[in-house]
């Protein structure tokens, strides 16, 4: 039966809704883009002239086979591990590994700092080179794909291309999104993301008071998770107490242990065992609420959202150490990160209702995990924004409020 609500409520509509937004298109800056890319294939042949003056020859940087040559016949390093063909492995990993441990040969190391920089830029360069080729000539616009059945957790994703996986926060992924502009002259570019919505679905999912006053307060959540993980008052916290709640925090609702926490954070194991022992101290009904999840996934096979989507997790019954801990982690998160996957789903379709049946010339053009981006007249602005903001916090009612920040901008980038 709620599969079939599921399919009803949530899966038709939002086809619907994809469809016309699929219609639509993204606008971008051609021009731009291409002036990127020229720019990034510039930079990659600064980076392979650098890598070859340090080899002493021409070699081909993607010949696996000539990069052994040169790192471990040549250069005299040790070499890393075999892959299944009986070669040295050369993937970014091992290189990176590599170049830290060559920083006493200056030759070695300057050339795998060439080499990493010469991959790195030649991704960009391709993630850039695809976005140029999807561009429809007609109207200037990427008309991406986006697939329902393909995530398991119910999100959305993006292909043809993937217009999902452009970074927020990184230099890069800020001038690819500034290269996205509003459909029309004198549009704007309004972007609406949810807040945190993973943790307050942790928070009214598990029913910790703590927790849940945290998110009523309405104050810097973060640091007052540092607060009450490090026992010291709220005024206390120190920027980088409140990035490492921040990471116990989103290392929580993914299921995260100490060894994870302790790689992301660069900290010790046991630093990072303590951390978390402390998060489960402070809301002790997460720990119960996690543990009790798992479990119930172990018996029946599967975790569900709060709206009944099931994901079954054969890896819980895994005879592999390895695999039964992702089942368990996946099992952890999937309530939280599939309950935000329908609850933006919901919110679409009733945004794109309210757009018919207030009038609006506005358009939704994407869709990007918990974010809605629209290009909207001028004119339209703020009554758009306070209608998108309006339907996003009031889609579902929680233990804790739902808070959907909505930006704009001349282009994506800026509206964020």
């Amino acid at each position: 039966r709620e599969q079939c609500w599921l399919m009803r409520a949530i899966e038709l509509p939002v086809s619907r809704v994809l469809h016309g937004m699929e219609h639509t298109g993204a606008k971008v800056d051609s021009v731009r883009l291409v002036s990127m890319r020229d720019q990034f294939a510039a930079e990659a042949r600064q980076a392979q002239e650098m890598a070859w003056e340090y080899a002493g020859t021409e070699i081909n940087l993607q010949s696996p086979k000539q990069l052994q040559a040169v790192l471990f016949d040549d250069m005299g390093l040790k070499p890393t591990k075999k892959t299944k063909s009986g070669s040295y492995t050369t993937n970014a990993a091992a290189l990176q590994d590599l170049y830290v441990k060559s920083v006493d040969n200056e030759r070695a190391n300057g050339f795998l700092g060439a080499l990493l920089r010469h991959r790195e830029i030649n991704k960009l360069k391709q993630i850039v080179q695809s976005l140029i080729d999807a561009v429809n000539p007609d109207d200037g616009r990427i008309h991406t794909t986006f697939e329902q059945t393909v995530a398991a957790t119910g999100r959305l994703s993006s292909v043809d291309p993937n217009l999902q996986n452009i970074p927020v926060r990184t230099d890069f992924g800020r001038r690819v999104r500034a290269c996205f502009v509003p459909l029309r002259e004198g549009d704007v570019f309004v972007s609406a993301d949810y807040s945190q919505i993973e943790l307050r679905l942790l928070a009214h999912l598990s029913g910790d008071e703590h927790l849940i006053d945290a998110f009523c307060s309405g104050a810097d959540f973060h640091a007052n998770t540092a607060a009450r993980v490090f026992g010291i008052p709220v005024e206390e916290v120190t920027p980088q107490l409140r990035s490492r709640a921040k990471a116990v925090n989103f290392g929580i609702v993914y299921g995260q242990q100490a060894f994870g926490l302790a790689q992301s954070l660069g900290i010790g194991f046991k630093e990072a065992q303590d951390m978390i022992d402390r998060y489960f101290e402070a809301y002790p009904r997460v720990r119960a609420y996690l543990d009790e999840t798992v479990e119930e996934a172990k018996e029946c096979g599967f975790a569900t959202t709060m709206f009944g989507r099931k994901r079954h997790i054969p890896e819980l019954k895994a005879s592999n150490k390895m695999q039964r801990s992702f089942g368990e982690r996946t099992a952890m998160n999937h309530p939280m990160q599939g309950s935000a996957a329908d609850i933006i789903k919901l919110a679409m379709n009733e945004v794109e209702r309210r757009l018919v049946a207030d009038g609006f010339e506005a358009k939704l053009m994407l869709q990007v995990h918990d974010e809605l981006d629209f290009s909207v007249p001028a004119g339209e602005v703020e009554r758009l924004s306070d209608m998108v903001a309006s339907v996003m916090d009031s889609v579902v009612e929680l233990k804790v409020p739902l808070i959907a920040e909505v930006s704009s901008g001349e282009n994506w980038a800026e509206a964020h």
